[in-house]
């Protein structure tokens, strides 16, 4: 069974917490004492209806002010596939909490509310999840049963969102118009709204593709830790643990381990309990070589003809995490992949407005939650992709020393 992500964005009131919450209920996926405990709390709080959206607000600020400030992860699963849900805040405050969320995601679900249409906020997620470049995206109009279940109240939202998508880059995009409340075109189709021909958002979640997402033909294997057992039974046991970022990695393959230039052989793969006859993305496996070659954490294991580049200069977006500004001629660790190194700022060459997509080249600085073009030097070669060939090798995280703190995220052009 396969493994769908996908992120959650909205505005303030557009229904996020209370669709997940639908989805969680609806496919079977809380307990009862859970949802007894939801409907007291709803009770309490003087509500005629199940407050579904307190099924996910978990933090104490967040159920006081109705709004989703942190990055929520929900689990569940239907005979089909199973699902984790990145619940990301709306608001522009929290724009890094929406980058971390949607960053891993498969698939990003942006709701907007069918009495206001497409809000500053709704261009603003689309732009995010463009720019994250995450393959599939859906967007889900709510609240169709405060407007009467209109057709033209949708086909008018439907039509301004794919007028505004073809900027951007959005391979998949689909447009379903529910009532998360209600619980129509959630899970099952709503006979409300019989003009509606698509399927509803579970069948849609559960049946869109993306094996083919995977990137199977450019190996990348970090390596992540040096497996020596050095135990009687396995004495001279060699092998070098990680996650497949791409490409299918098999015994007898011709490889190469970078940043040596050294190359060798599989001699076998090995998972927790077994051997493998291959290892594809997203697997965690143990790599052992035919030859005994240097290898150590921060390496790359790659096919010969099919290398990453070297390089110590990284041109990259960076969304900016903290409130200290980012300037030029800055120094920061940096964490790409299972390799770690310093870096310095070089330039800043301009500030993105995500909601026009104007860029300020006249900008010295990326203040917090802001986006921008950044080009940086590194103390040692990172072995690097475009991240949009690559969300694994293409993208990597900014540290302050002092503090051990993430303050930005970068995506590799």
């Amino acid at each position: 069974m396969d493994l769908l992500r996908f992120a959650t964005a909205g505005s303030v009131d557009d229904g996020k917490s209370t669709l997940i919450g639908r989805l969680l209920l609806d496919s079977k996926a809380i307990f009862e004492d859970q949802l007894e405990a939801v409907e007291a709390t709803s009770k309490t709080k003087g509500y005629d209806y199940t407050d579904l959206a307190l099924l996910t607000d978990g933090l104490r600020s967040e159920r006081e002010q109705g709004i989703t400030i942190d990055v929520a992860y929900r689990y569940f699963a239907t005979p089909r596939r199973k699902f984790i849900i990145a619940d990301t805040p709306g608001h522009v405050q929290y724009t890094r909490n929406m980058v971390t969320g949607a960053s891993t995601a498969d698939l990003g679900l942006v709701l907007v509310d069918a009495r206001q249409g497409l809000t500053e906020q709704s261009r603003r997620h689309a732009v995010i999840l463009s720019l994250l470049r995450v393959p599939h995206l859906v967007l889900a109009v709510n609240k169709m049963d405060l407007v009467d279940f209109d057709q033209e109240v949708f086909e008018r939202i439907r039509q301004e969102f794919v007028t505004f998508t073809q900027r951007l880059n959005v391979p998949d995009l689909a447009v379903i118009p529910i009532s998360a409340l209600q619980g129509d075109n959630v899970v099952t189709r709503s006979e409300k709204m019989p003009w509606y021909e698509g399927s509803s958002l579970m069948h849609h979640l559960e049946n869109v593709h993306i094996a083919s997402d995977r990137d199977l033909r450019d190996v990348r294997f970090p390596v992540q830790y040096v497996v020596r057992p050095k135990s009687d039974e396995h004495h001279d046991y060699r092998g070098y643990a990680g996650r497949v970022a791409s490409g299918v990695l098999k015994p007898g393959d011709e490889v190469m381990v970078l940043p040596s230039g050294l190359t060798s052989r599989i001699a076998g793969i090995d998972s927790y309990t077994d051997q493998v006859e291959e290892a594809f993305p997203p697997m965690s496996v143990v790599v052992r070589l035919e030859d005994d070659l240097d290898v150590s954490r921060g390496d790359m294991i790659c096919r010969v003809k099919n290398a990453p580049e070297p390089t110590q200069d990284v041109d990259a977006m960076v969304c900016w995490m903290t409130r200290e500004p980012l300037r030029p001629r800055q120094k920061l660790a940096i964490k790409h992949t299972t390799r770690s190194a310093r870096a310095v700022v070089k330039d800043i060459q301009y500030r993105l407005d995500i909601n026009t997509l104007h860029r300020d080249a006249e900008t010295r600085e990326l203040g917090l939650n802001e986006i921008g073009r950044v080009v940086l030097r590194t103390t040692q070669q990172l072995l690097v992709d475009p991240y949009e060939q690559n969300r694994t090798t293409g993208s990597f995280i900014l540290i302050d020393e002092a503090t051990g703190n993430t303050v930005g995220a970068g995506m590799i052009n």
